[in-house]
């Protein structure tokens, strides 16, 4: 896989890396309240929940940064990462970057045939994962899918009891003052890699720190999240929109950073009520059942939710946010290519979105320019911004040597757009051509039909509406007992081996 620096969008020097940004709060606040994982995390993993504070998690960051370093991984090599949305997700992301390498971040439900997909075509000389996650065994699925890998040299784990090969890791909070990383970080580097499903199949997409900030300022600024901001975060670390709208803006910010492993909603509502969040990021579907239902009215202390929206298309037609106190920022999703974010109006009706540029705060006079909207001659919207890895989008220039001179500097996102002639607002239409969207995953359509016609025939996989996740798989078989096995060995995402479940009436 090709890391090689991505500068386009890059503001002046000199850039930031999220380590500086880090270090910054360590200096400022050593002993305030960092990290604070899920209240059930013994059900999760099978270990007790932590509370660090900045200097602790400092002190973790370097301990697993050095294990790293002295494994002998090369500057720059990736490292795969696939964790629950626990303290230890965080802190390895982090060392991972402070150590100069690359981390890959694996949805949690992948299994063996998209992990080796994906580690094979990134090259990973490592991954990292976790002992179990509620009860599923990821300890032997990263074993697994490593002996299928050539490149892999290391398996590391968190937890008891992690089966032969596996190197353990543990969070270790003191002795090391000493340490020092193997070199200075380059923030246009490549530090994430993240993955995205397009109509042409998986893709790796590689971010730099510059891209990663702009993304999180764009967050940031537009829901106004106050200096020192306790957030609770239910997004699962596996993608650039949860780095995004989680972790570097608890960077920015230098508050606690509150963590809920999606998604147990009663274990939810008492975190709201009883953390003291000040601000709240959650998918935007279930942040306004949440609103609905008055769990948000009993949280004294919430003041923002920053709603995250996997299906973009369906914001203009969405309830108005009903909590006056609580300000609602509509974050839009377009897979891993990017992002925008629009705090809702005072009526809790969604914000009118204009093309062209757009700036955070938006309705701020003099405020930064985040990026800009195009919609294109094909009637899709396009991105432009710091935020956007064109690199990665790029088509191949193979038949067309003048193809990387006059290549745009705008991504696609393949949503169906128009601008109304009476108001002149953009209308997000329908979604890219090809592609599902269940949660947070995506699939081609042409994967579901083969994977279906792999089995009886008459088998069927398709897409329906969902309230929460905007769409879910839906699964017909002869047997769906037998097409659940069937799916399972293959290693396939539990999302479309569960299509088969059996349903009462």
């Amino acid at each position: 896989m090709n890391i090689a620096p991505t500068p386009s969008g890059s503001p002046s020097s000199p850039a930031l890396t999220l380590d500086d940004l880090f270090r910054r709060t360590i200096l400022r606040q050593p002993d305030a309240v960092a990290l604070v994982d899920p209240p059930n995390k013994p059900r999760i993993t099978g270990h007790p929940p932590r509370t660090l504070t900045f200097a602790q998690a400092d002190q973790a960051v370097s301990a697993l940064a050095a294990r790293f370093v002295e494994a002998g991984l090369p500057p720059g090599s990736v490292v795969a990462v696939q964790m629950p949305n626990t303290v230890e997700a965080v802190l390895t992301t982090l060392a991972v970057i402070r150590a100069g390498l690359v981390a890959a971040l694996l949805p949690q439900l992948w299994r063996q045939s998209d992990l080796t997909n994906a580690l094979n075509r990134i090259g990973a000389r490592a991954i990292v994962a976790i002992g179990r996650v509620e009860i599923v065994d990821h300890a032997e699925l990263a074993l697994n899918a490593a002996a299928e890998v050539f490149s892999i040299r290391h398996v590391f784990g968190f937890g008891d009891d992690l089966p032969e090969g596996m190197e353990p890791l543990a969070i270790t909070t003191d002795g090391m003052n000493g340490w020092l990383p193997p070199g200075p970080l380059d923030p246009r580097r490549p530090a994430i890699v993240t993955f995205d499903v397009t109509a042409e199949g998986l893709r790796a997409v590689p971010r730099n720190h510059v891209q990663l900030i702009a993304g999180g300022l764009a967050v940031f600024l537009e829901s106004g999240l106050p200096q020192g901001t306790r957030l609770l975060s239910a997004m699962a670390p596996a993608s650039f929109a949860a780095l995004a709208s989680s972790v570097v803006p608890w960077l920015l910010c230098g508050g606690a950073l509150a963590l809920h492993h999606p998604a147990d909603l009663a274990v939810l509502e008492s975190q709201i009520a009883g953390d003291g969040p000040a601000a709240l990021v959650i998918p935007a579907l279930l942040a306004l059942r949440l609103a609905e239902n008055g769990a948000l009215a009993r949280a004294a202390s919430l003041r923002h939710v920053i709603g995250l929206w996997r299906t973009p298309d369906r914001v203009a037609g969405s309830d108005d946010w009903p909590e006056a106190g609580i300000a609602m920022t509509d974050v839009y999703l377009f897979g891993e290519i990017g992002l925008f974010a629009a705090r809702r109006s005072d009526d809790g009706a969604p914000a009118a979105i204009l093309p062209g540029p757009f700036t955070a705060p938006r309705a701020t006079p003099g405020a930064p320019t985040i990026g800009e909207l195009v919609v294109t001659p094909n009637a899709t919207l396009a991105l432009r911004s710091a935020m956007v890895p064109q690199a990665a989008y790029r088509a191949s220039s193979s038949d067309d040597p003048l193809a990387d001179l006059t290549a745009p500097d705008h991504v696609d996102t393949g949503y169906a757009a128009r601008v109304d002639r009476a108001s002149g607002t953009l209308a997000l239409t329908a979604p890219p051509v090809g592609v599902v969207a269940v949660g947070g995953y995506r699939f081609r359509s042409q994967d579901l039909d083969m994977w279906a016609g792999n089995l009886a025939p008459g088998t069927t996989l398709t897409t329906l509406p969902d309230p929460l996740n905007g769409f879910r798989l839906a699964g017909r078989a002869g047997d769906n007992r037998r097409a659940r096995e069937a799916l399972g060995e293959l290693g396939l995402n539990p999302l479309m081996v569960e299509a088969f479940r059996e349903r009462a009436g």
